[in-house]
């Protein structure tokens, strides 16, 4: 099974750690494309702090991020579940996972990172700042960049087990599945239902993924159709509705009631 995450906008800088190898990261496949988008942003953050702010769409106050993305071959790297610290990242906690569901973490989760195309929890990555939507010189959209080179590397991840897709809207352009995929992929959109009213709420969407995430790795089951894995979370206690598949997937609502 493949459990495709977006990024967190915010990452924890490490403060101690060996410099980036991009040789050691999963997908070695995707060295050419990360080290033409790495030099791409390094490139601009290293000339007029203001133009690279301006094209990163930062504040005025956020000079150390542009910083930080000038000097990312250098700087210290730690496991990415680590760097991602967002709510999602947050809620599902690998750290705090037993050894067994850590194990499957590894192996089922992978991030979509505007930088790195693609990365493994276990992988180690310096923060930086590249969000989905951003353009570069050299490279072009982020999101178009991606789409050229993901393809192989999410076949080779996915293998013949099911595409669980959790990414969020900024990144579903990174990657779409072809046609022969498509059955083997199911994107999970969390709805919060009050009064009989639903409705998607970022914050706790993000949260409520991660503890969807962190129910599956520790249970430990891989089913291999959208079918079955509505099934198996109903079974492990959520609320789910399956829809028709379409181009990119068979839909599947989890329905919340508590955030």
């Amino acid at each position: 099974m493949l459990i495709l995450l977006p990024p967190s906008e915010g990452k924890a800088a490490p403060r101690r750690g060996h410099s980036l190898r991009l040789e050691g990261l999963s997908f070695p496949e995707l060295y050419a494309a990360r080290a033409g988008m790495i030099d791409a942003l390094t490139t601009l953050c290293a000339g007029d702090p203001e133009v690279a702010a301006r094209t990163l769409g930062l504040g005025s106050t956020q000079a150390d991020e542009v910083a930080r993305n000038a000097a990312l071959r250098d700087s210290p790297t730690a496991r990415a579940d680590a760097v991602y610290n967002g709510v999602l990242y947050e809620a599902l906690d690998v750290a705090s996972l037993d050894a067994g569901a850590r194990r499957r973490a590894n192996r089922w989760l992978a991030v979509t990172s505007s930088l790195f195309g693609l990365v493994r929890p276990g992988d180690r990555i310096p923060a930086y700042r590249l969000a989905g939507g951003v353009s570069l010189s050299g490279t072009g959209p982020v999101a178009t960049y991606w789409s050229r080179h993901l393809d192989a590397a999410m076949r080779q991840a996915a293998g013949r087990g099911l595409v669980v897709d959790l990414r969020s809207s900024t990144y579903v352009p990174f990657w779409r599945p072809a046609p022969d995929l498509a059955s083997k992929v199911v994107t999970v959109r969390v709805l919060h239902e009050v009064g009989g009213v639903r409705r998607v709420v970022s914050h706790f969407n993000k949260a409520t993924k991660g503890r969807l995430i962190r129910t599956l790795v520790d249970d430990g089951s891989a089913p291999s159709s959208p079918a079955r894995f509505a099934d198996h979370l109903a079974a492990l206690g959520w609320k789910t509705e399956l829809g028709a598949r379409a181009k990119g997937g068979t839909r599947l609502d989890v329905v919340v009631s508590d955030l």
